[in-house]
């Protein structure tokens, strides 16, 4: 069903997705987000070659235990988690790594990755954690989007 509402034809799926999630936006109690969610927004576009969940370095334990035992390769930074995302995508993105970026997120700071993916031929996806928490300027940015719980 969300591959029709992307306006994706059958056999598009094909497309090698890196899934970049910002913990500290997303995985709010205001939102009540659950990974496998994000999970399957991401997949409805492509087949995933990257999934990220970055974290700051207070990011309790258990949540790191439960995004590894969901299959997410989970990043904790001591620094900004916006710096430390946005350069990990844009190194994928200028390598060739993936076909299509998935981004996570409330956040307008990911709005130039977005844009430099998109002009490298790139699809993009913004995937917002409810609509309250909907970025306007990350959904105009990208190709796609998709805000969870509708």
């Amino acid at each position: 069903m969300l591959r029709e509402l992307l306006g994706l034809a059958d056999g598009q799926g094909a497309s090698r997705v890196g899934l970049f999630v910002d913990g500290p936006n997303v995985l709010r109690d205001e939102f009540d987000v659950d990974l496998d969610d994000v999970r399957a927004a991401a997949t409805a576009v492509g087949r995933l070659v990257v999934t990220r969940l970055y974290l700051d370095e207070n990011a309790p334990s258990g949540l790191v235990k439960a995004a590894e035992a969901h299959g997410y390769e989970v990043v904790v930074t001591s620094g900004d988690v916006d710096v430390k995302l946005a350069v990990d995508a844009a190194e994928l993105v200028t390598d060739g790594a993936i076909d299509t970026l998935a981004v996570a997120s409330r956040d307008t700071d990911f709005k130039p990755v977005l844009e430099l993916a998109a002009r490298r031929g790139v699809r993009t996806l913004a995937i917002a954690p409810g609509t309250h928490g909907r970025s306007d300027a990350l959904r105009s940015a990208a190709h796609d989007a998709v805000t969870l719980g509708e």
